[in-house]
């Protein structure tokens, strides 16, 4: 148990420690002006295409002109589908602006970045886009905790409450399971409230001082998220109540129908014949009370926690993206799978570890449910691998695919230590068991004793101050050796308990299992923050169609000033000719081959499809026959025309062009 401890605070300790950014679930298409494109005039407003719906508030969009002065006029808004727009100032001279965003995507999680795009043509810029992003520091390091502590704390209380329910409803009784399913609940209550409170500052400034500024917590309220959180909360209300019923009435119905049946099994001559013949009805009415009892708090159990499922579901990753209708219930039922499983298994090493005895039967009827359990995972989490990388390449190319081929591994360990328990449950025997009841019935004649000694005790003072004294002497003695008998039962139990190397080796299993667990949910709740495969690879993409490269371009044109020694071919070679910057170098040749040393040479660059350019480039002289520029920025891909102009002498020039793809 310490070592699991130990496993568990190395894990809570990664998280914490090693907290990054939130990778971003919504993932920028597109904008327009593109990224690092040249436009002729200033546009009046700026468009961003993402891969899903995103959350916006005051300051999502900011425009900065190249001394880093914001020039965006008015709050940005939703235009159509997945595309936002925000308008600018009008007039807007020529230089490099930068585009910032800040945003929510439709799956809770924080994205930011930023792009650049020029008026005219580019210009130096006091404007830095590192470190544009969100949801790391402190504040992302404590939510990330808290995700984790919820996700933790949701299987411990239903697991815990659906083994007990479901496998061994003595265990409703055990000081032990009562703590664990009620840690749970503490644990799920505070780490939603934590949630609650850091969600402003996790999807805004990251700061630590604005966790408990009120303004956010209003804001967040109103999101998807917020409304997640605080329904959350009012369905863990309902949830104590169900604790305090399976922890009270219902432990309470199994201890007073022992204590009837003891009574029964004590009673002699005509009053047992008497007691067994006005018994049966009792008996009957209490069997059927338990019974409602037990079918009442399944149905309410079960209503509950599919609610507590559904927060997650209806605000991350199964609401937003394909097939979401069937995304969410399927989510919802992989949740519930999980916890019964995992939860369960918690449950039952306490019970191995910390109760008294588990009978055989429960340990099989929990077999039996974690079996349920995992075909129900195969077949959820097939579905949701899909919906998520939506190709084979993503599975291998993409963090997220990367990270669920460990989950995916890391449960087979899982079910092949489970097989391994399987095989020890087969094997269980029930002598701890028969040793727990000698005890229950080793306590009971405690308790009858001390009773018996003590209403002896009061017959006897009726007599003599001095016979009082004697009878309580005697009872003390009584009450002493029947704590002592109940001691030596209880060791007896210890003792064929540990000395049962079935048992042994079962618990020993199940701890491995929930070692292996603890390790998986760590990576469940990673999944839950990486940018799922089909995202990635649209935004990659979007990227490369924007940027797509066909290999350095090189063209030769001849020309012909028309006065004397003006014949000659120009070279342009553009790389890596793709949208963005370049690289030109340009080489002017005689006929003969050799390096003409010309006055003057000027390309320019049009888009005539997109009216665009001419854009001019004047390119440096290197050497004789040899000019080259740096960071020739294409806007666009596209079919361009490519217009040289050389000059061969004061009055002799000519421009020729030439049209080739780039990009």
């Amino acid at each position: 148990m310490r070592a699991l401890l130990a496993l568990l605070l190395a894990v809570a300790g990664v998280l914490v420690g090693g907290a990054a950014p939130a990778s971003a679930h919504a993932a920028l298409l597109g904008s327009d002006p593109a990224q690092g494109s040249v436009v002729d005039k200033a546009p009046a407003q700026i468009t961003l295409d993402f891969s899903e719906k995103v959350a916006l508030s005051d300051g999502s969009f900011k425009v900065l002109d190249p001394k880093g002065q914001r020039v965006d006029a008015g709050k940005a808004s939703e235009l159509t589908g997945t595309m936002y727009g925000v308008k600018v100032r009008p007039g807007l001279p020529r230089g490099t602006y930068t585009v910032t965003y800040q945003v929510v995507s439709a799956d809770s999680h924080p994205v930011s970045g930023a792009f650049t795009f020029s008026i005219g043509a580019p210009s130096a810029t006091t404007v830095s886009t590192a470190g544009q992003t969100v949801g790391g520091g402190v504040v992302g390091g404590l939510y990330g905790f808290a995700r984790y502590v919820s996700y933790a704390a949701f299987i411990v209380l239903i697991g815990g409450a659906a083994f007990v329910l479901a496998c061994w409803q003595r265990g409703a009784g055990v000081r032990a399971v009562q703590r664990l399913v009620v840690s749970g609940w503490v644990a799920l209550t505070s780490a939603t409230l934590a949630l609650l409170l850091l969600r402003g500052s996790y999807t805004g400034s990251g700061k630590v001082d604005d966790i408990f500024d009120l303004s956010l917590i209003g804001q967040v309220l109103q999101t998807k998220t917020g409304a997640a959180l605080v329904s959350r909360l009012l369905l863990l209300a309902a949830a104590a109540l169900f604790i305090a019923v399976l922890f009270g009435a219902f432990v309470k119905r199994d201890a007073d129908g022992e204590e009837m049946d003891g009574a029964a099994g004590e009673a002699s001559g005509s009053d047992a014949r008497k007691g067994a013949s006005g018994g049966d009805a009792p008996d009957a009415d209490r069997a059927a009370s338990k019974q409602d009892l037990t079918f009442g708090l399944a149905v309410g159990g079960t209503v509950v926690a599919a609610g507590l499922a559904a927060t997650w579901a209806m605000a991350e990753h199964a609401s937003t993206g394909v097939q979401t209708g069937l995304a969410m219930p399927v989510d919802i039922l992989h949740l519930l799978a999980v916890a019964v499983w995992l939860g369960g298994l918690a449950t039952l090493l306490v019970a191995l570890y910390r109760a008294g005895s588990i009978e055989k039967a429960a340990v099989r009827r929990f077999s039996n449910v974690a079996f349920g359990s995992v075909v129900t995972l195969a077949a959820t989490g097939v579905y949701q691998s899909w919906r998520q990388l939506g190709s084979w390449s993503a599975l291998t190319g993409t963090a997220y695919g990367q990270l669920l081929l460990v989950k995916v591994g890391l449960v087979a360990v899982l079910v092949g230590i489970a097989w391994v328990s399987r095989r020890w449950t087969a094997q269980l025997a029930d002598a701890p068991a028969a040793a727990a009841k000698a005890k229950r019935t080793a306590e009971k004649k405690r308790v009858t004793a001390k009773a018996s000694a003590k209403s002896g005790g009061s017959a006897r003072g009726k007599d003599s101050n001095a016979s009082r004294k004697g009878a309580s002497g005697s009872s003390e003695r009584t009450a002493q050796l029947a704590r002592q008998r109940a001691a030596m039962a209880a060791a007896r139990a210890k003792r064929l308990r540990d000395a049962d190397p079935t048992r042994s080796g079962l618990r020993r299993s199940v701890l491995a299992e929930a070692a292996v667990a603890i390790v998986v949910l760590a990576v469940t709740t990673a999944l839950t923050t990486t940018e799922p495969g089909r995202t990635e690879e649209a935004a990659k993409a979007a990227t490369a169609s924007a940027s797509q490269r066909s290999g350095p371009l090189s063209l030769k044109i001849p020309f012909d000033t028309g006065g004397q020694d003006g014949k000659g071919t120009v070279e342009v070679a553009l790389d890596p000719a793709r949208v963005g910057g370049n690289e030109m170098h340009l080489y002017v040749v005689r006929p003969n081959g050799k390096a003409f040393d010309v006055p003057e040479v000027k390309v320019a660059f049009t888009l005539a499809a997109k009216s665009i350019g001419p854009l001019p480039v004047v390119p440096d002289r290197i050497a004789t026959g040899h000019w080259s520029a740096s960071g020739v920025q294409i806007p666009m891909a596209g079919d361009w025309r490519i217009t040289v102009t050389v000059r061969t002498s004061d009055i002799d020039q000519v421009s020729v062009s030439k049209n080739a793809k780039i990009g």
